[in-house]
C-alpha cells in the first residue's frame, strides 16, 4: 500500500495509450506528452481507447509502480 500525500496531483493522459507499454514506455509518455517528471511523486493515468483499461505510473522514491485495472462489462462507464 502506499500513501499519498495533500500536495499529489492526479494527470491524465488525453488521448488513447498502448497498453503493452511498461515502465520505460509509460516514463517516456510522461515526459512528451505530459511535460513532467515522472519521479515527481505524482500519479499519471493512462487509458486504452477504449477506455476499459487504465495504467498508473507512481514513483514513491524507492521505485516505480505500474498498476493496471480493467473495467468489467455491465458496469456504467466513469470515464465515458
Amino acid at each position: 500500500m502506499f500513501g499519498l500525500g495533500a500536495a499529489t496531483r492526479i494527470y491524465v493522459a488525453v488521448g488513447p495509450t498502448d497498453m503493452r507499454k511498461s515502465f520505460e514506455g509509460l516514463f517516456g509518455l510522461v515526459k512528451e506528452r505530459l511535460g513532467c517528471s515522472p519521479l515527481s511523486g505524482h500519479l499519471f493515468l493512462f487509458a486504452n481507447a477504449r477506455r476499459n483499461r487504465l495504467k498508473v505510473l507512481y514513483w514513491d522514491g524507492y521505485g516505480t509502480l505500474v498498476i493496471m485495472g480493467r473495467i468489467i462489462a455491465n458496469q456504467e462507464n466513469p470515464l465515458s
